[in-house]
C-alpha cells in the first residue's frame, strides 16, 4: 500500500509517490529540485493541445526536461477528439515516458472551450480522446480528473468505468470539485469511490497530501494505489524524502533554518541559468515566498524579496539573512491561500 515500485501500463516506476504537473510552477528548475530526493514520476505542466499541434514554442519549452528527470510525464490538456492522436503522439516523440489527459483544471481559461474541468460535463467526450490517445502511442496514457463540476454532479466512478474501457493505464482523482476550486479540505472519499469503482484500472489520490502523515492516511483511507504531491512540495522539495522516510520508519530529518537557506539558493541558481533576467526575477520573488510562508521571523525577509530589482539583489538578501534565527519548528503551510493550480 505504502511506498513500493508501480506498474503504470508497460513501464515500472522506482515507487508509487508522483509530483503533480502544476501550471505555473513545474517548470525545469522545479523539477530539478524535486527529482534530487527520487519521485516515482514527475510531470511537466500542462500543455494545451491547439498551442502543441501548432508548434508554439512556447509551450514546447513548457516541456523542456533533462535525461535526470525520467520516468518523467506530460499532460495534456483539450476537448477536440481529432487532435488528441496526432498530439499524444507528439509527446511520445519527445521522449516522455507517460501521457496524461487533464480533466481537472478548474481556471476559467481553461474550461471555456470545455478543456479542463469542463470535460466532466461530457463524459463520451473523455472516452473518446482517451481511446484516441490510447491508439496513437505505446506510453501509458493516464487521464486526471476532479471529483465533478459539483456537488450535485458527482461523476468520479462513472470516469472511472469510462477511462478502463478506453484503455487508460491508470487514472488521478483530486478530492475536490471544480466548484470548489482549492477551498476546503479535500474529500478522499471521492477517491475511495472510484478506488471501488474500479475494476483492474490503478486509483492515484490528489489533495491535501501535505506531509507524510497525511500521505499515510490518503492510502489507508481511500485504499489508492499512488499518491499525486503537489502544492505540498512548493518550497519543500523534500516532501517526498520525508515520505519515504515515515513508510521506512525512520525518524523525519529536522531542517534548520540554513537548511532552507541552501535549498532555497540551489532553487534560484537553477532559475537564474534557465530563465532571463526579468521572468527570473519575478519566479525567484515567488519562489522565496513559497519557502519562508509560515516561518517565525521571516516577514521582513519576504517583504525585501517582493520589492527586489534584481536577481542579484535576490541573492545578496538571502545570503546575508541571519538564517539562525529564523523558526520552521511551526510552520504552517497556507495552502488555502495558494492560488497555484495542480492540473
Amino acid at each position: 500500500m505504502l511506498k513500493r515500485p508501480f506498474k503504470l501500463g508497460n513501464i515500472l516506476l522506482p515507487s508509487n509517490i508522483f509530483c503533480a504537473p502544476l501550471a505555473g510552477c513545474s517548470d525545469l528548475p522545479f523539477r530539478r529540485m524535486t527529482v534530487k530526493y527520487r519521485p516515482g514520476l514527475v510531470y511537466c505542466e500542462m500543455v494545451k493541445m491547439d498551442a502543441l499541434i501548432r508548434h508554439d514554442p512556447n509551450t514546447y519549452r513548457l516541456l523542456d526536461y533533462e535525461a535526470s528527470m525520467h520516468p518523467i510525464g506530460a499532460q495534456l490538456c483539450g476537448s477536440k477528439p481529432e487532435l488528441a492522436g496526432p498530439c499524444a503522439k507528439i509527446i511520445e516523440d519527445l521522449g516522455f515516458d507517460v501521457l496524461d489527459l487533464n480533466c481537472g483544471c478548474p481556471v476559467d481559461k481553461v474550461t471555456k472551450d470545455g478543456s479542463g474541468s469542463g470535460m466532466l460535463k461530457t463524459l463520451d467526450l473523455i472516452g473518446e480522446i482517451l481511446s484516441n490517445m490510447v491508439a496513437a502511442v505505446k506510453i501509458p496514457v493516464t487521464v486526471k480528473i476532479r471529483a465533478g463540476w459539483d456537488s450535485s454532479h458527482i461523476v468520479g466512478p462513472e470516469i472511472t468505468r469510462i477511462a478502463e474501457e478506453a484503455g487508460a493505464s491508470a487514472i488521478c482523482i483530486h478530492g475536490r470539485t471544480r466548484a470548489q476550486g482549492y477551498k476546503g479540505p479535500a474529500n478522499w472519499d471521492f477517491i475511495r469511490d472510484c478506488k471501488l469503482a474500479s475494476r483492474h484500472i490503478p486509483v492515484i489520490g490528489n489533495g491535501d497530501i501535505m506531509d507524510p502523515l497525511s500521505a499515510e492516511k490518503i492510502f489507508k483511507h481511500t485504499g489508492c494505489d499512488a499518491v499525486l504531491l503537489a502544492r505540498g512540495t512548493m518550497g519543500k522539495p523534500w516532501l517526498i524524502e520525508d515520505i519515504y522516510r515515515h513508510f521506512d520508519g525512520k525518524a523525519p530529518l529536522i531542517r534548520s533554518g540554513l537548511d532552507y537557506r541552501d535549498v532555497l539558493l540551489e532553487h534560484l541558481d537553477h532559475i537564474v541559468s534557465y530563465q532571463n533576467e526579468r521572468r527570473a526575477l519575478l519566479d525567484l520573488r515567488r519562489i522565496g515566498c513559497w519557502f519562508l510562508r509560515g516561518a517565525k521571523g521571516m516577514r521582513h525577509l519576504r517583504e525585501s524579496l517582493n520589492r527586489s530589482k534584481a536577481a542579484a539583489e535576490v541573492r545578496e538578501m538571502i545570503c546575508n539573512y541571519p538564517w539562525h534565527e529564523a523558526d520552521f519548528s511551526e510552520e504552517v503551510r497556507e495552502e488555502e491561500t495558494c492560488e497555484t493550480e495542480s492540473c
